[in-house]
């Protein structure tokens, strides 16, 4: 287990927190309130800053609840927390609804941070890479 150091950025923040134990997300609370309208999106403050360790990346990914009920989504999903980065934790959301407004209020969960190990990647330009079987083919190529 490995700990991540969290700071309250306004006293009304609420900090992240598994829903249940053994949980890889940790749910991610509103400090602001917005209504987003069909098809509006918002940026929305956590009011909390964290310490992600060396080694290690922060992904912001939306919460399945708000998805599959709301259709709320995150628009940079996953939002990629680097080590060095101390700045609040905002989040993009997305109402896809076409027909319903959505409002978040404060201290709604409306996120969820995962931290998980990043390998450390030195890039080596090359004239050819290797070949594979599948080789350039994208998006598709292993439907049937």
């Amino acid at each position: 287990m490995i700990e991540v150091a969290v700071r309250r950025l306004r006293d009304d923040a609420v900090l992240p927190a598994q829903a249940y134990h053994g949980d890889a997300g940790l749910d991610l609370a509103a400090c602001d309130g917005v209504t987003l309208g069909p098809g509006e999106r918002a940026v929305v403050g956590t009011g909390i800053a964290v310490e992600i360790p060396d080694g290690y990346a922060g992904f912001v990914q939306p919460r399945s609840g708000l998805a599959s009920r709301h259709g709320i989504g995150v628009v940079n999903s996953p939002g990629l927390i680097d080590p060095g980065y101390r700045g609040e934790i905002r989040v993009v959301l997305l109402n896809t609804d076409l027909h319903h407004h959505f409002t978040v209020e404060p201290g709604m969960r409306i996120a969820q941070l995962v931290v998980a190990p990043v390998a450390s990647v030195r890039l080596v330009e090359v004239e050819e890479l290797a070949a594979t079987e599948r080789g350039s083919r994208g998006f598709g190529s292993s439907a049937h």
